[in-house]
């Protein structure tokens, strides 16, 4: 089928990139930059015959797709993994909720809109959207949803992000609720995602953030100790492989799948660094106990 894919350059993108065309799927990719798009289309010259970029700078933006979700043939399936990215919030509802917000449920205009071909969405969404911080959960199912309020979202950057996951969700759903349209939605909600970047790194500094763990304890960062810390992760290619088999299998059509594969820390991190010569540098506190988060025990 020929698919729309949004941030195919980014971490989880690229490997759903991989996996569509690799699946035999006509792509068109949205990328913020021309540079991005010649970079995609550099990576599968295998495939130059199934794989063209079209450029959305600001997918917050009005009508910021509607260009973008037309097409010749049409598209049958858009996986949105793109995110609004701003490295400044001045104002956390400005900068950081209302822009994710916008840039989920502004696609889902545009392709009702402008693409009634379209007939399956994917949404990459968090496990943030879905955990509770506060209160211990034996298993998680997609029946959940983190209980997070705007009022709360406001008070820290970090609140804002897990808020602005969840809000913009919230969104996503309640416009296939409300506006009824062609297509059906899912969504793809991971833990912490590791794995292979395939993208393009300018230096260390952008290698995206859950890796950034990774970075930081080989370049001895963390030296005086390894930060205490659990929680689950999942691998990128099984992230990219979920959104690709969620507009290939009608079953999914409406569900929510929380991915993950396991428990981890950081502990545990640094004593498997370790064994590879390179990073003895990594200081590894072999007291510290193998903890797992108590608001976290299981998915389901």
């Amino acid at each position: 089928m020929k698919v729309l894919l949004t941030g195919g350059s980014g971490f989880i993108g690229k490997h759903c990139l991989a996996y569509l065309l690799q699946h035999g799927h006509t792509v068109v990719t949205t990328v913020r930059s021309d540079a991005k798009g010649r970079e995609c289309l550099e990576s599968y010259p295998e495939f130059s015959n199934n794989l063209s970029y079209a450029i959305v700078e600001d997918m917050a933006r009005s009508g910021a797709f509607d260009k973008a979700v037309q097409s010749e043939p049409p598209f049958e399936a858009v996986v949105h993994t793109a995110s609004p990215f701003h490295y400044n919030a001045a104002d956390r509802k400005r900068d950081m909720i209302d822009p994710a917000i916008m840039g989920t449920t502004e696609i889902l205009r545009s392709i009702k809109r402008c693409a009634p071909s379209v007939k399956r969405v994917v949404i990459t969404s968090s496990f943030a959207a879905v955990v509770n911080f506060q209160q211990a959960i034996p298993v998680y199912t997609s029946d959940y949803w983190n209980p997070i309020t705007m009022e709360q979202a406001l008070t820290s950057d970090q609140l804002a992000y897990v808020g602005s996951k969840k809000f913009a969700e919230k969104a996503a759903w309640d416009f296939v609720e409300n506006e009824n349209p062609v297509f059906t939605l899912s969504t793809i909600n991971p833990v912490m995602v590791f794995g292979p970047v395939t993208y393009r790194l300018d230096s260390l500094g952008n290698v995206n953030t859950s890796n950034a763990v990774f970075r930081d304890m080989i370049l001895g960062k963390m030296r005086s100790g390894i930060t205490p810390n659990s929680f689950q992760w999942v691998d990128v290619r099984d992230v990219a492989l979920a959104h690709v088999r969620a507009i290939e299998v009608p079953e999914a059509a409406g569900q929510r799948f929380l991915a993950a594969a396991g428990p981890y820390s950081n502990h545990e991190i640094a004593k498997i660094s370790r064994k590879d010569p390179l990073y003895l540098s990594i200081r590894v506190v072999e007291n510290l106990p193998l903890i797992h988060a108590h608001w976290l025990e299981a998915v389901d």
